[in-house]
């Protein structure tokens, strides 16, 4: 069945189909748009989402904007009077925005890199097509922001009395001093901070040709880094491909250099956040014969530096106290346990901010604001639920214009997949929609893969926790309850790190007024990566949603956005 709207023509089904099964979005006539005989007929050299391979063709097949009405498919049709797109939601995807279904619950593989500090970087063998200009001008994009910031003294910023050890990645193409504190792959993998023997990485989506390019290559979104000095552990959001290290915003932890416990001696290098133990469960869950030579490195070093927990995700169905180890249960368990009481907590209002998000169902009793939204309002020991309907809920994920705009133009919505199908079954979610602004950290224009949730205070200059993590909104991600709440259903593996101010000494974080304004702030402040509060969507704001065209104004490269 095929519809219209604001944001042009498609083509909906009245299923809930699987990735491979939804309907194509209507392709328009090639030959009315653009340099359209120009589409490349190659696809990335890694798995991921159609909507990556969609931003994919366009980078590589851009469809010039045009003001003509040459384009009957697309063009813009009138306002519908209901079920216009103003009410659009949110739609399906896997738990990990890059995974096919059918990759959901495979686990992460493991690789190891042995003797790393005699090895040269292979040479890049592959060479450019003839008159693919468009080629050749990646490879140039791409050697030239991965030089380009070689000077950066890694130690003085790591030196700067950071007690939360959270970073964002670089982003090209903004003002150096928003770079001055973050962290690209090959400092984190800098000679720098040690000398690495082997490592292990968990990720889904990765580029292997550019991965080796990041010489000693490394990789659900964490690294396991064994150096002759010790073990590092570091949890962020990227994907293992350029294109999530370039004009994105990520978030990483990086763990502190976990020194070998010695022989003779009886202490369990356990943290007071059992972070330890639960990278040890995290590890086992995978059941990867692999993994058991990692997991005999991490009993051997003293972890009790740690003050982070960890909360992941595994995929299975849970039941009894297992429900309190994995997924939103586990936050629960967590912010119940060690989180602090705040006064007057029902006008604390609760942030997520994501890049992807699943089935929500019809209306928000049936996840949303029921099982989640009364993890989230856990607050202390204390924390009575009665109130959960009344906490305010911020939703951040980028609206069209926050695209059109951005930094990759178009394409960086490859990396939001979601589908009009979905959308539309979830009108309900549109009021809680926040637009993604990041002056704060001079990334505004650097679209998030970065996901994040917290608890701020009322006028936002507090916090009573934040989570960086792998999980987006959705019930594959962190959960849903079955058999009358008796048990926890998880479809996905997810990692993540979350900030308690008693694990620091505190009753709460105040929030630092600049991502990166170094001392000038106490130490005690935290590094949230956008501005607060969050801007509701305004009357013309629309989400992005990846399959359907954008062809009434061009982006920041004078684009058009058709996916097909």
């Amino acid at each position: 069945m095929s519809q219209e709207g604001d944001y042009g023509k498609w083509t909906i089904s009245s299923s809930d189909e699987s990735e491979e099964e939804k309907p194509k979005v209507d392709k328009p006539s090639t030959s009315l748009l653009p340099h359209a005989g120009q589409e490349a007929a190659y696809e990335p050299r890694y798995t991921c989402s159609e909507a990556r391979k969609a931003a994919h063709r366009r980078k590589r097949s851009p469809l010039k904007f045009s003001n003509t009405d040459a384009v009957p498919e697309v063009s813009p049709p009138k306002r519908q009077k209901s079920g216009s797109q103003e009410d659009l939601g949110w739609c399906l995807s896997s738990s990990d925005d890059e995974l096919p279904p059918e990759m959901q619950q495979k686990p992460a593989k493991e690789v190891v890199i042995k003797e790393e500090k005699d090895r040269s970087p292979p040479k890049d063998s592959a060479t450019p097509r003839a008159g693919n200009h468009v080629r050749q001008g990646f490879k140039e994009e791409e050697e030239e922001y991965e030089t380009s910031w070689e000077g950066q003294d890694i130690w003085d910023m790591l030196d700067e009395g950071n007690p939360f050890q959270f970073y964002l990645t670089r982003v090209s193409g903004i003002k150096p001093k928003y770079n001055s504190g973050a962290l690209h792959i090959k400092d984190i993998l800098s000679p720098l901070f040690g000398t690495l023997v082997s490592s292990a990485q968990f990720n889904y989506c990765f580029d292997v040709d550019w991965l080796i390019k990041q010489y000693p290559p490394e990789f659900r979104k964490m690294m396991l880094l064994l150096y002759e000095e010790g073990l590092r552990v570091v949890i962020h959001t990227s994907n293992l491909i350029h294109a999530d290290w370039y004009q994105k915003t990520q978030g990483i932890w990086l763990s502190p250099l976990y020194p070998r416990i010695a022989h003779g001696t009886h202490g369990s290098g356990e943290s007071t956040t059992h972070f330890k133990a639960d990278l040890i469960s995290y590890l086992m869950a995978y059941n990867a014969p692999a993994l058991k030579e990692w997991i005999d490195i991490i009993h051997e070093h003293d972890l009790s530096e740690t003050n982070v927990y960890l909360v992941g995700s595994t995929p299975g169905r849970f039941q009894g106290s297992q429900k309190d180890n994995w997924g939103h249960f586990r936050l629960r368990k967590l912010l119940k346990e060690h989180g602090s009481s705040a006064p007057k907590a029902e006008a604390w209002p609760i942030v997520g901010q994501f890049s992807s998000i699943g089935s929500m169902g019809a209306d928000e009793s049936k996840w949303l604001c029921s099982e989640f939204k009364e993890t989230l309002v856990t607050l202390g020991k204390e924390s009575r639920t009665p109130g959960k309907s009344v906490v305010p809920l911020h939703l951040i994920y980028p609206s069209v214009e926050n695209v059109r705009t951005s930094l990759e133009g178009y394409p960086a919505g490859g990396s939001l997949p979601y589908s009009i199908q979905t959308a539309e079954k979830q009108n309900w979610l549109h009021s809680y929609f926040h637009k993604w602004s990041a002056e704060t950290s001079g990334r505004s224009n650097a679209m998030p893969h970065i996901k994040t949730y917290m608890r701020p205070s009322p006028d936002f200059s507090q916090i009573a926790w934040f989570l960086v993590t792998s999980a987006n909104l959705s019930k594959a991600a962190w959960g849903a309850l079955e058999k009358n709440g008796a048990q926890l259903m998880i479809r996905s593996y997810e990692l993540g790190v979350l900030f308690l101010p008693s694990a620091f000494g505190l009753d709460s974080f105040k929030v630092k007024q600049k991502f990166f304004s170094g001392s000038q702030e106490p130490t005690a402040s935290f590094p949230v990566p956008y501005d607060l509060p969050p801007e509701l969507y305004g009357s013309k704001d629309r989400p992005w949603i990846w399959n359907i065209p954008y062809v009434k104004a061009p982006d920041t490269h004078g684009n058009m956005w058709v996916p097909s």
